[in-house]
């Protein structure tokens, strides 16, 4: 058994895992805010890869004014999109609201086609080195920034959540919209702040993927790879949210170690997460942390 690699797929399967859980977060985010399942959720992390390569190459700016600029932007772009398309569809039956979120993953999806095309394009080296080794292990400049912002931002959710205005705001109306509106609190503020969080945290995610494989439209996959986190941690459970991306990062790298080893399936990688999804679904249907709707008929 070749453990050096089993050991180098463990550490990329933690990195990588702590972005599927920030992704998963914003997810959450949404789902407990506003009960929408949000089928959207890969393309806005295409589109701030995108538009952060936009920002690198074609407007030629350094790292450190384009990402920021990438950030500013899909915080107008998620505030718009909530108040320009999903605020106009409350009341409606959830399901035609999800019906939504489908219809937009469609649309950005053939939109940023049709501006950046179908190719793969490699980002500009942002760090002087590409890899360090940390223990004899190879591990990407990249994967290494994602893992220290992905932390930042789980402190700072958590500090959000517990301590700031909005974010308190955000646990009441995620408990009960109707409660949350007669103590003062705007609902629709809180909506908009939800999907503004969720873009800019989403595009971060697809900045560092992109840094590392290339922008292209693979990158929305990443949207329905956190399904099976979410579904894992439970639907709405931040803390769930992360715990699922950790479980899952490593689960797809031991998946591809032994299917290169002795199974060579050859697409272990792509749908070990799937096979897990079912059967949590089966085992644990709310997942690891997710609350229980109990019902009477």
């Amino acid at each position: 058994m070749n453990f050096e690699l089993l050991s180098q797929l463990i550490i990329n399967g933690l990195v990588v895992g702590t972005l599927y859980g920030v992704v998963a977060m914003c997810f959450v985010l949404i789902y407990k805010s506003t009960r929408v399942v949000n089928f959207a959720q890969g393309e806005f992390l295409l589109i701030g890869a995108w538009t952060c390569w936009a920002m690198l190459v074609k407007f030629e700016l350094p790292f450190y004014v384009g990402f920021p600029l990438t950030l500013a932007f899909m915080v107008v772009f998620g505030v718009l999109l909530q108040v320009l398309v999903l605020r106009p569809m409350i009341g409606e039956p959830i399901i035609s609201v999800i019906m939504v979120t489908v219809g937009l993953s469609m649309f950005f999806q053939s939109l940023v086609s049709w501006i950046f095309g179908g190719y793969t394009k490699a980002f500009p080296q942002v760090f002087s080195v590409k890899t360090v080794t940390i223990g004899g292990l190879q591990i990407e400049s990249a994967y290494i920034m994602s893992l220290v912002v992905s932390i930042v931002i789980m402190i700072a959710f958590y500090f959000f959540f517990k301590y700031s205005r909005m974010g308190l705001a955000m646990r009441a109306t995620a408990f009960d919209q109707q409660i949350a509106q007669s103590l003062g609190i705007s609902v629709k503020h809180v909506f908009a702040a939800a999907w503004a969080i969720s873009a800019v945290v989403s595009a971060l995610a697809g900045v560092v993927i992109g840094m590392v494989n290339g922008v292209s439209s693979a990158l929305s996959f990443i949207g329905i790879k956190v399904f099976p986190v979410v579904i894992l941690g439970g639907l709405d459970s931040i803390v769930g949210a992360i715990v699922g991306g950790l479980l899952i990062g490593v689960l797809e790298n031991l998946a591809e170690f032994f299917d290169s080893q002795w199974l060579h399936f050859g697409n272990m990688y792509d749908i070990a997460p799937f096979y897990a999804l079912v059967i949590i679904l089966m085992i644990k249907p709310y997942g690891l942390f997710g609350t229980k709707d109990i019902e009477r008929i």
